[in-house]
C-alpha cells in the first residue's frame, strides 16, 4: 500500500509541477473560476473594474486523495487615478509535501483606446518562499539522498507582464506572470534539478444580452507551458436579473465543472465551482471545489446604482 500511496502522490506532484529530474518547483495554481481572478494571472487587470475590488478565494483539489492541491488566494487591487492602477495578492499553495507562499504587487497604465474600450498594460513583482517537509512522505526508498534535507524558506523573485483590453462587453488578455525559470537545487551538490518554466496565458469573453433579464458570457482561458501539453478551460455562463449566475466548463482533456454565483449587493460576490475529473485520476477523488468571494468598495457612492459588470 505504501508503494502505490507514493506512486500517486507522484503523480500529483508531477502533473502540476514543472518538473526536470527528481526535484520539483511550484507551477502555477489552477482556477476553475478564472474570469473573477484574472489579476491571478495578468496584472494588467488591476484597477479595471474601477473600484477598490478585494478578492478571495479557496479550492480544494481531488478531494480524497492523500497530498492534492489546496490553495488559498487573496487579492485587492483598486485604480489610483484615471491612467494608473495598483493591486497586491498572496498565493499560498500546498501539495504533497510542498507548502509555497507568493506574494505579488501589481502595477497597471490604462490607455482609452475609443469611448467604449480601454487597453491596459501591468506589471507584477513576485516574492516566493518555498517549503518542502519531505517527512511527510512515504519513501520508497528513504536512503535516497535527495529525501535527507527538508527545503525551508527558500526565496526566490520573479517577475510578469500582462496586456488587457476590455470594455462593458468584452475583454482579450495575454500575460506572462514568471519570466524567469527559476532553478532550485535538492542538495548542496546540485545533482538535480528542478526549474519553473514560462506560462503563457490568453484569454477572452463576450457578454450577449439574450432579454432585458438574461445575460449569456461565454469565456476561455488558455495555457501554454513548454514541455507540458496546452491546457484549454472553456467556460459558458448565464446570469438572470443581476444577481444569479449558473454556468458550466470544461477543461479540455482533464474535468467538467459546474459553476454558481449569487450578486448579494452591487458590492459583494459570493460563488463556487465543482470540478469532476474527465481522466484516470477520478477514480482516486471525489472531485475539486472552488469558493470564492469578492468584495467592491465603490468610489462614488453618491452616484445611481451601478450595474454590476459580468467580469
Amino acid at each position: 500500500m505504501k508503494f502505490i500511496k507514493y506512486i500517486i502522490i507522484t503523480v500529483i506532484i508531477t502533473f502540476f509541477n514543472s518538473f526536470e529530474y527528481r526535484t520539483y518547483a511550484q507551477q502555477d495554481a489552477q482556477y476553475t473560476n478564472y474570469m473573477y481572478n484574472t489579476i491571478a494571472v495578468n496584472p494588467g487587470y488591476a484597477g479595471t473594474r474601477d473600484v477598490l475590488s478585494i478578492f478571495g478565494l479557496h479550492r480544494t483539489q481531488w478531494v480524497g486523495l492523500d497530498g492534492a492541491p489546496v490553495t488559498n488566494n487573496f487579492s485587492l487591487h483598486t485604480p489610483i487615478n484615471e491612467k494608473v492602477s495598483l493591486g497586491l495578492s498572496f498565493v499560498n499553495d500546498r501539495i504533497g509535501p510542498s507548502d509555497e507562499n507568493t506574494i505579488s504587487i501589481d502595477f497597471a497604465y490604462k490607455i482609452p483606446l475609443n469611448e467604449n474600450s480601454t487597453l491596459s498594460f501591468g506589471l507584477k513583482g513576485t516574492a516566493n518562499l518555498l517549503n518542502v517537509d519531505y517527512t511527510k512522505l512515504d519513501i520508497y526508498d528513504p536512503s535516497d539522498s535527495q529525501f535527507q534535507n527538508n527545503i525551508d524558506n527558500r526565496f526566490s523573485p520573479n517577475f510578469g507582464a500582462g496586456a488587457y483590453w476590455y470594455s462593458d462587453k468584452y475583454y482579450l488578455g495575454l500575460s506572462v506572470p514568471n519570466f524567469l525559470e527559476t532553478k532550485h537545487y535538492a542538495d548542496n551538490n546540485s545533482s538535480s534539478l528542478a526549474k519553473e518554466r514560462m506560462h503563457y496565458y490568453f484569454m477572452g469573453g463576450y457578454v450577449f444580452d439574450l432579454s432585458e433579464n438574461i445575460k449569456f458570457k461565454p469565456a476561455f482561458l488558455t495555457k501554454f507551458v513548454s514541455g507540458a501539453p496546452l491546457q484549454v478551460d472553456l467556460t459558458a455562463n448565464l446570469m438572470f436579473d443581476e444577481k444569479f449566475i449558473i454556468g458550466g466548463a470544461y477543461r479540455w482533456d482533464a474535468a467538467l465543472s459546474f459553476l454558481a454565483g449569487f450578486q448579494v449587493t452591487n458590492s459583494i460576490l459570493i460563488g463556487y465551482s465543482y470540478d469532476m475529473e474527465t481522466t484516470k485520476l477520478a477514480t482516486y477523488n471525489s472531485g475539486s471545489h472552488e469558493l470564492f468571494l469578492r468584495f467592491e468598495l465603490f468610489k462614488n457612492t453618491s452616484a445611481k446604482t451601478i450595474n454590476p459588470r459580468f467580469f
